[in-house]
């Protein structure tokens, strides 16, 4: 009965979704794109056999990559299903297609759209990464048949309670064939959810190489800058506003460092660079650069593009972790990690929390306070070289250890489907 009211509710929502991507599509006009998709219709036939992968957004599609890598090694004319939310998913995802490979949004969470969805694609097998629980999309693919996992999975405390205080959840964890937990916490709060955890399997993040040429052409970039380079990393709304407050108070903080600024979200690219001019502060753009970032002159550089956070990453000696300083659960660490690149980080990591106590544990981060302590250390640690350099070598190290949940993930969903893949 609660499923059915649930249903009834998406889809009587449906009008007000059409209005929310239509207003973003004027912005990033991705969303404005195959909008039919989203409520399960398709202009190309009905099609069968597909291992279907949902990533919601970038994150989770970056994540995403390294696995359809590995499934791919171990599938043989493998014909990849790919899903989305958000139009910065889509956009990265598009670069793991290979002839034969589809792409499409996520369908709206009602029993019409999802069960389309499955009618139109027969996938072979689901892979929801990370978070996604959507009770129709999970109760459909019982109906019909499909195995359905949540790879890479994780759930903070914070989310559990909220489960467990939603009546539709714990029987959509229930239903689900196989979670693969990053870490023993997650798994255990994922049973408490009620999901069947089949394995603890790590980070697949841990497992993605960074961009090489963009990694070399930051660090020749920070070696040519003639002073430290401090970046804000994906940076969220009201962290950027109080970083800016805090170098428009203290002008000798921009003439010591050159600080970068990378917002999450491209479409708070032009409201950042408000915010810096309302603080009397230039912001230069990365996408008025050319072949390098230009000398510094006490003005902000800000990071308007995408796909290239390796090379902010080389190009900074230190990174502050930007969804930490609010009570917003943090941003990835492990990139930065892999590129070489310290972290400080805020009292808020809890959507990562594993991995950020484990890179504070091996020197590859530092916890503190709060923004205005992080501008502090910055300063400091970038100043003391022999000091940086072990936080280097610490991240870099931190990275190789942890990595290898790509192939465990694979071999498991290579299990479950046995000898029914059929390409």
């Amino acid at each position: 009965m609660m499923l059915r009211l649930y249903g009834w509710l998406m889809w009587l929502a449906q009008p007000l979704l059409r209005r929310k991507l239509a207003r973003r599509a004027k912005a990033e006009p991705g969303y404005g794109q195959q909008m039919a998709e989203r409520f399960g219709r398709y202009a190309q036939p009905a099609s069968s056999g597909w291992v279907w992968v949902h990533a919601v957004s970038l994150g989770e599609t970056r994540a995403a990559a390294v696995l359809v890598a590995a499934l791919r090694e171990r599938l043989p004319g493998m014909r990849l299903l790919l899903t989305h939310g958000t139009a910065t998913g889509r956009a990265e995802g598009a670069r793991l297609l290979q002839e034969g490979d589809l792409q499409v949004w996520q369908p709206w969470d009602t029993p019409g759209a999802t069960g389309r969805f499955l009618a139109q694609f027969r996938p072979q097998v689901g892979i929801l990464m990370e978070t996604e629980i959507w009770p129709w999309l999970i109760e459909s693919c019982r109906r019909a048949g499909v195995p359905l996992v949540l790879a890479n999975a994780r759930l903070s405390e914070k989310s559990l309670q909220g489960a467990q205080r939603v009546p539709l959840l714990p029987p959509a964890y229930a239903a689900l064939a196989a979670a693969y937990a990053q870490s023993e916490d997650d798994a255990a709060r994922l049973r408490q959810a009620g999901a069947p955890v089949a394995g603890v399997f790590g980070n697949l993040k841990f497992d993605a190489a960074p961009d090489a040429a963009q990694l070399a052409r930051g660090r020749q970039w920070r070696a040519a800058a003639g002073r430290p380079v401090v970046l804000f990393a994906s940076s969220r709304e009201g962290e950027e506003a109080e970083l800016l407050a805090l170098l428009a108070a203290d002008r000798g903080l921009l003439s010591a460092l050159q600080w970068l600024l990378v917002p999450r979200h491209p479409q708070r690219f032009d409201a950042v660079a408000a915010l810096a001019a309302a603080q009397g502060i230039t912001a230069v753009r990365r996408s008025a650069w050319g072949e390098a970032p230009p000398a510094p002159d006490g003005s902000l550089w800000l990071g308007d593009s995408l796909g290239e956070m390796a090379l902010y990453y080389g190009l900074a000696d230190m990174a502050l972790l930007g969804g930490s300083f609010a009570p917003l659960g943090g941003q990835n660490l492990i990139e930065a990690a892999a590129c070489g690149c310290p972290v400080l980080m805020g009292p808020h990591t809890f959507n990562f929390a594993e991995a950020a106590e484990l890179a504070a544990q091996a020197g590859a981060a530092l916890r503190v306070a709060d923004l205005a302590q992080a501008v502090q250390q910055a300063q400091r640690l970038v100043q003391d070289a022999p000091a940086r350099e072990r936080a280097v070598q610490a991240a870099l190290d931190f990275s190789a250890t942890h990595r290898g949940a790509a192939a465990r993930t694979a071999q498991a969903i290579t299990a479950l489907l046995g000898f029914g893949f059929r390409p």
